[in-house]
């Protein structure tokens, strides 16, 4: 038995001899084969068994190592390398449901961060949060800076909700630098989370070239940089900038299906209706299956939204109702989304009352009363939108009591005014009045809806239901002495004893104004011409009784005559035609081309028969049968004309414009 033994304990000695260089060097395929040398003289070494499963997970076979624990009823002992493998093989409920079945008393360190990376997939990220706060203050070693980078990525998530608070995270890496400014963005804070990116930028460059990495490493993770820096380019209206930025990180084709995905859909959000092709391209690559896993469920879902947009930019009506449906099927929390996108696209379609019927549907069913709400609004622009003012109308009563909200108030006394029906909208005003008197609801958000109530009335000559209005006005704004006038007025009319006392509380006239005041305002400038307040101004001086009064002298300037030109000839009538243009004067003749051999050109449809009978430079075709021609004499020049035949030559040079 001894010869038989000594063979076999050499083969394992020196089985886990390679075992452990080949691990040592990272050959993990040519560890296997030598754990599998082992395994064939000794099926049950625990160690070997376990050796296997470590080298399965090393060449990334987690499927087969799943496989393999469970052959070997391994699952008990090696319960972190089975939760791990289902971490990686995309079933984090699974790798969850194992650590918590183990009901270990206290869970080793490197099962709790399992646990806490599984709960960060599973977007669980307050228990994350606590958990990884945990480990960091019970955990001393060389791996803190990535807990802590850990951290504030769950922190970026949790900033999504403004409710919540998010402590203060040291922030010395570039990668907490990033995860900082994502919290920035999510707060939407983009000017601050832009800076903040900026310096992540700068340290990601250095701390990498202080590392010895390639330029194409370096680009990898400054791509991830810039990617959302454009984003917070693109939330605050620089889309240009943004879009130059996604189109030159897609055209370094980056590893990362994940950040290929946000790009695409970043660049699709700004193209909208622009440049189709472009966005179908890149949406295909936003939807790849290589992006299910990378992707949180928030990212997936614009995206889907996003698919349905695009549909609905191209007109693809098919294409439309199939992506709305398979999108409210999946996320039914967008069922809402889904159904205004179809209805839109029904509407392009003109088929109106098919729209009207999917949203009266879905108002009617849903659950969400703000959803009902808004659209019952969408039923509203459709209707209108084909003119139908008095189903409008009835959708809007339809409302219950938020018909009495101010913005639907104002448009249905709009649209009543439109369908001439002035009682109605007196009635309407009247019951929101009396609501919101009978509710106790007060708001400065209603003033200006008070304040229209009681003009409307006044002018309908409703004074009683105005002053009502003007008394809620007048609790909302107590020193507004415009609206106590308006309600003295209104009182006026019904209640003179109420006016009189209401009126007591509106200042003195003495107390407005001043005798200096009136008289400033009497001699302003702006009232009048400067001469005219002159004026004004020196007749109101009242002189006092001892001062003698100077009489001012005439003024008895000489008129100058006006000078005549030098031919001027008193005789000879003025030329009624001197003011106006030469152009436009009896005599002028227009000069012809001798160039040309037309000498006259009638207007639009003059026959050549008609041209030659007219044309008066060919005296010879003018025979006895022609008409009688007018003979045109030209009036005598004026005396202006005369003086001026010789006229001015223009000084050339220094001309002002």
């Amino acid at each position: 038995m001894s010869k038989d033994a000594n063979p076999k304990e050499s083969i394992i000695k020196a089985a886990y001899a390679d075992v452990n260089k080949f691990g040592q060097n990272g050959e993990f395929d040519k560890a296997m084969k030598a754990v599998n040398r082992i395994l064939g003289v000794a099926p049950d070494d625990q160690t070997a068994l376990h050796c296997k499963v470590i080298c399965l997970i090393q060449v990334s076979k987690f499927e087969e190592a799943v496989k393999f624990i469970d052959k070997n009823k391994l699952a008990s002992a090696l319960i972190f390398e089975k939760a791990y493998c289902e971490y990686r093989l995309n079933k984090p409920e699974n790798a969850l449901k194992i650590i918590d079945d183990a009901r270990l008393p206290s869970l080793p360190p490197n099962l709790k961060e399992l646990r806490t990376q599984v709960l960060y997939r599973l977007e669980r990220y307050e228990e994350c949060f606590e958990s990884y706060k945990e480990i960091i203050k019970n955990t001393s070693d060389d791996y803190e800076d990535e807990r802590r980078t850990n951290l504030s990525a769950v922190a970026a998530n949790l900033a999504l909700d403004e409710t919540k608070d998010i402590p203060d995270i040291p922030e010395e890496t570039y990668e907490q630098h990033f995860n900082g400014s994502c919290i920035l963005s999510n707060r939407q804070k983009y000017v601050e989370a832009e800076k903040k990116l900026r310096a992540s930028e700068k340290l990601c460059r250095d701390t990498l070239e202080e590392d010895g990495a390639s330029e194409d490493e370096i680009r990898e993770e400054l791509d991830v940089i810039r990617v959302q820096i454009a984003y917070c380019l693109q939330m605050q209206g620089k889309t240009k900038e943004a879009a130059s930025i996604y189109a030159e990180v897609l055209k370094n084709k980056p590893k990362d299906p994940a950040l290929v995905a946000v790009a695409s859909n970043n660049s699709v959000a700004i193209n909208r209706d622009q440049h189709v092709f472009d966005s179908k391209k890149k949406i295909r690559s936003a939807l790849a299956e290589s992006c299910e896993h990378k992707l949180t469920s928030r990212q997936k879902k614009a995206i889907a939204l996003n698919n349905c947009l695009l549909a609905l930019f191209t007109n693809s009506s098919e294409q439309v109702q199939q992506f709305c449906t398979k999108l409210a099927n999946q996320y039914p929390d967008l069922e809402f989304q889904t159904v205004l996108i179809k209805a839109t696209q029904l509407s392009k379609d003109k088929k109106q009352k098919e729209a009207i019927d999917l949203l009266q549907k879905y108002a009617s069913n849903t659950k969400d009363k703000d959803q009902a709400f808004a659209t019952k609004f969408a039923i509203i622009q459709l209707l209108l939108s084909q003119g139908d003012r008095k189903g409008a109308v009835e959708v809007f009563l339809s409302l219950g009591e938020n018909k009495y909200k101010p913005g639907i108030v104002s448009a249905l006394v709009t649209l009543y005014l439109g369908l001439n029906n002035k009682p109605a909208a007196s009635e309407l005003l009247k019951t929101a009045v009396d609501w919101y008197k009978k509710n106790n609801v007060s708001s400065a958000d209603l003033s200006d809806m008070w304040r229209q109530a009681a003009e409307f009335h006044l002018r309908g000559g409703a004074t009683e239901t105005a002053a009502s209005s003007l008394e809620e006005l007048l609790k909302l704004k107590p020193n507004d002495m415009k609206v106590l006038a308006q309600l003295v007025i209104a009182y006026a009319q019904f209640n003179p004893k109420k006016a009189l006392e209401v009126s007591k509380k509106l200042p003195k006239l003495e107390t407005l104004t001043t005798a200096s005041e009136i008289d400033a305002l009497e001699s302003a400038n702006w009232v009048m011409s400067t001469k005219a307040a002159k004026k004004s101004a020196n007749a109101k001086i009242e002189m006092s009784p001892g001062t003698p009064v100077v009489e001012r002298k005439k003024n008895n300037r000489r008129k100058r005559k006006g000078k005549l030109p030098k031919n001027y000839n008193a005789e000879v009538p003025p030329d009624p035609e001197r003011w106006l243009p030469k152009y436009e004067r009896t005599g002028y003749r227009k000069k012809r081309d001798r160039r040309t051999k037309e000498i006259i050109k009638g207007s639009q449809g003059m026959s050549s028969q008609a041209a030659e009978q007219y044309d008066m430079s060919n005296r010879a075709n003018l025979g006895k049968n022609s008409p009688a021609t007018p003979v045109y004499q030209e009036p005598t020049p004026g005396p202006r004309q005369q003086h001026r035949k010789g006229g001015h030559k223009k000084k050339k040079g220094n001309n002002r414009f």
